[in-house]
């Protein structure tokens, strides 16, 4: 298969969303976040999201030209419109505000509305961690989950991301999604022709599924079952009913290009890490350290950061079927 750099694979991104339409401040944005999950080894938020979001830039489903506006409402809160384009622009600019927001009060926060699909959660907040700050990242999504006892999809699969700075090292980042797995996971096994392993999914009568496409027909299986729902619910009231965007049950998908614009929302939440202790970051350091000492332990992101270290000096191998559809996009 062939392999690409990661300048070369942005430059494929790059060029095929402004092809489609998209204003080339948003589709170099947008190609960062997609070539960054993909190098992290995140392939259900990379590469082989452009054809679908290039679709839906042509049919109006995405703003390709859209103009994020930032506003401050309140001391230490940022009301973010993305008008119905990328999300990641606008999470660009939450990440570009809020540090010195947070570092002056010690806390801020930004609710982003009218948004879209947020890719991998973990990179803005690992982006705020990088500059000394705790963060936490909460996002709605399209309908996919069904409360514990229910049938109809109501909640999304609504990811949870935070990072906390350690002195002299990366980050601990920590990047989940309330279903079993997230929902791009059935999306890249559709595309690569694989049957699911049992318990991620539900077909639209409820019962388990195998089938990619009867997955994404039905429901997914939250984590945690009863716990995973709940914690769905709370997404949903802090980055949708909060900030102003769209429940999870209002929204169109992602994954297509029928419909109107998702507008689905993004809550940010930033705190100086060094507000409340002095001694924060060698607490942190410590309990890293801690762990890292048991035998088979590790940090949550370890094998993301090594991959993304391999990614840097041996390219990304991409298929040649992905790569076609880029360039018709």
């Amino acid at each position: 298969m062939p392999i690409l750099t990661l300048e070369n694979a942005h430059a494929c991104v790059t060029e095929a969303l402004v092809r489609c339409g998209t204003g080339p401040a948003a589709a170099e944005s947008t190609a960062r976040a997609l070539v960054g999950a993909e190098a992290d080894g995140l392939a259900g938020h990379g590469l082989s999201r452009v054809p679908a979001y290039a679709a839906q830039v042509r049919a109006g489903k995405v703003v390709g030209r859209a103009e994020v506006a930032v506003e401050t409402p309140r001391p230490g809160l940022l009301a973010v419109d993305a008008a119905h384009g990328f999300a990641y622009p606008a999470l660009d600019a939450a990440v570009a505000h809020l540090p010195a927001m947070a570092r002056a009060q010690g806390i801020a926060a930004a609710g982003i509305r009218r948004s879209h699909h947020c890719g991998a959660a973990g990179r803005p907040v690992e982006a705020l961690a990088e500059q000394g700050l705790v963060a936490l990242l909460f996002a709605n999504t399209p309908a996919a989950m069904a409360p514990w006892g229910g049938a109809r999809a109501v909640f999304g699969t609504n990811p949870i991301a935070f990072a906390a700075p350690v002195p002299g090292r990366a980050p601990i980042v920590i990047d989940l999604s309330l279903s079993k797995v997230a929902r791009g996971a059935i999306v890249t096994a559709r595309r690569r022709g694989e049957t699911l392993p049992e318990g991620w999914a539900l077909d639209a009568e409820g019962r388990p599924t195998t089938d990619p496409d009867e997955a994404l027909a039905g429901t997914m299986v939250p984590l945690g079952e009863a716990k995973g729902t709940a914690l769905a619910l709370m997404v949903e009231i802090l980055a949708a009913g909060l900030v102003g965007a769209r429940f999870a049950g209002e929204a169109s998908s992602f994954l297509d290009a029928a419909g109107d614009p998702p507008g689905t929302g993004q809550l940010l939440i930033a705190l100086d890490a060094g507000a409340f202790s002095a001694e924060a970051g060698s607490r942190f350091a410590l309990l890293a350290e801690s762990i890292e000492a048991q035998d088979g332990a590790r940090l949550p992101g370890s094998r993301r950061l090594a991959l993304r270290a391999r990614a840097r000096t041996e390219g990304l191998t991409v298929s040649e079927a992905l790569l076609a559809e880029i360039a018709a996009a």
